[in-house]
């Protein structure tokens, strides 16, 4: 027990020395010309160390906040920020989706062509199965980086016994709690199997989350990068890699907003019913535009 809690407070002080030698000796992890560089990189990004980084901070600016509760709004609108002009920019990946789709349509049904083929100059050229497969990354980008957008929003859809019926303050308590417990682990979880699942299909020899950095940096002299791009077809899309990188982008933006979804659960619990939704950065609907039920309706 007493050497658990040593080990913890000790990771915690280590936070501030690997976080200054990390900004001070950058050509370490960012050199990517050097081998040793790209493992030091791919280690300390799935790490105990980075963890600690990531959570010593977490702690500061929780301080700071709680002494002067302008920053911590101020995080909230930064944080909340971020997440509004990410989904809001690839949400129109939808409409591209269903562009492409109805060109898939056209050049195969009326056109009767095997391929389809963009670009001035230097042409982009696969076949039709190649595009019709690419939909999916679409999708993918939609879902994994529109999902803290719409968390700020309001609109994943939340079925609940108990968070309806109690009071303002009590409601606060149980965002705060969730929040800390349930995804803020989750994205750290997902991030951790994320983090080296990408890496596995980017460069070989293969780095495993179990091998410390010594044994990766002896893995670095026979390193070289191996960009997947195996297709489910003999034609078809051969970027799966992405969905790789877009996984541990998601699980980044998951826990951004969670972050931010605490701040302001705090927040709203300390100040009371009038700051809910303060400095919330709301969609409006235009004229003529009809709202979907929200959580809270379907709740009902």
């Amino acid at each position: 027990m007493l050497d658990g809690i040593l080990w913890f407070f000790t990771n915690i002080g280590m936070a501030f020395v690997n976080f200054f030698y990390a900004i001070t000796h950058p050509a370490q992890w960012l050199d990517w010309s050097d081998k040793e560089a790209i493992m030091r990189f791919i280690y300390y990004g799935g790490s105990v160390e980075f963890f600690f980084v990531v959570f010593t901070a977490f702690l500061i600016l929780t301080g700071i906040g709680i002494w002067r509760n302008s920053i911590m709004w101020a995080t909230v609108r930064v944080l909340e920020g971020f997440a509004n002009t990410v989904g809001r920019f690839f949400a129109w990946a939808g409409l591209l989706m269903v562009l492409q789709q109805i060109m898939i349509v056209f050049v195969q049904r009326i056109f009767t062509q095997a391929d389809i083929t963009l670009g001035l100059g230097t042409a982009l050229r696969f076949d039709i199965s190649w595009w019709a497969e690419e939909l999916k990354l679409y999708n993918a980008l939609i879902v994994s980086l529109c999902c803290a957008y719409t968390f700020v929003q309001g609109g994943h859809v939340r079925v609940d016994l108990v968070y309806s019926a109690v009071r303002f303050r009590t409601k606060k308590m149980i965002d705060m709690f969730g929040s800390l417990f349930f995804m803020m682990p989750a994205a750290i979880l997902t991030w951790m199997y994320g983090w080296y699942f990408m890496w596995r299909h980017l460069v070989v020899p293969k780095p495993s989350a179990s091998d410390a950095l010594d044994r990766l940096l002896m893995k670095s002299r026979a390193l070289r990068w191996n960009v997947e791009t195996i297709g489910f077809s003999p034609n078809g899309f051969n970027g799966y890699f992405l969905f790789k990188v877009l996984l541990v982008a998601f699980t980044a933006m998951v826990f951004i907003q969670a972050v931010a979804f605490f701040y302001r659960s705090f927040l709203e619990w300390k100040e009371g019913e009038d700051s809910h939704n303060k400095h919330l950065d709301k969609d409006v609907l235009e004229e003529g535009e009809v709202e979907m039920a929200g959580p809270q309706e379907l709740a009902h």
